[in-house]
């Protein structure tokens, strides 16, 4: 992993961009950059998610199993340090978020030990934030 990270750049759809634009600033905290009538930028954690209005389709979420959970695709979200986030998934708690997948402790004492959740926006795009005890195991095997 290098020690320092380049910023990502992801743009997802929304169907409701009033809704979601107050997601990402009062839920999650993102502060807003640039926006027009059809999007808005935000800085979540250095990185730049761009929120761009679409139709409300009528897709279903699809899930894959994972440790005996039904882990949402596509998804998308960030590594936080350790104790970042234990605060941030209180700060969820907090605000009422609805997990698809509760915060939780994965291989426990093993290689990869991380803390991940997942849960949903407004439109339904899945997002999971997870922390890895030693983040130099962020690639480990």
């Amino acid at each position: 992993m290098s020690a320092s990270i380049t910023p990502f750049h992801v743009a997802i759809p929304v169907h409701n961009l009033a809704e979601c634009r107050t997601f990402y600033r009062e839920v999650l905290g993102c502060s807003e950059g640039r926006s027009s009538d059809q999007w808005v930028d935000f800085d979540l954690f250095g990185h730049q998610v761009v929120i761009h209005y679409k139709p409300k389709s009528e897709e279903d979420l699809h899930t894959n199993p994972v440790d005996g959970k039904h882990v949402p695709v596509p998804h998308y979200g960030v590594v936080l340090p350790w104790d970042s986030f234990h605060t941030f998934a209180e700060r969820l708690k907090s605000k009422g978020v609805e997990f698809v997948i509760e915060p939780y402790i994965r291989f426990e004492g093993q290689v990869g030990e991380q803390a991940t959740m997942f849960f949903l926006d407004p439109a339904g795009n899945a997002l999971e934030f997870k922390s890895f005890r030693d983040m130099g195991q962020l690639f480990a095997k």
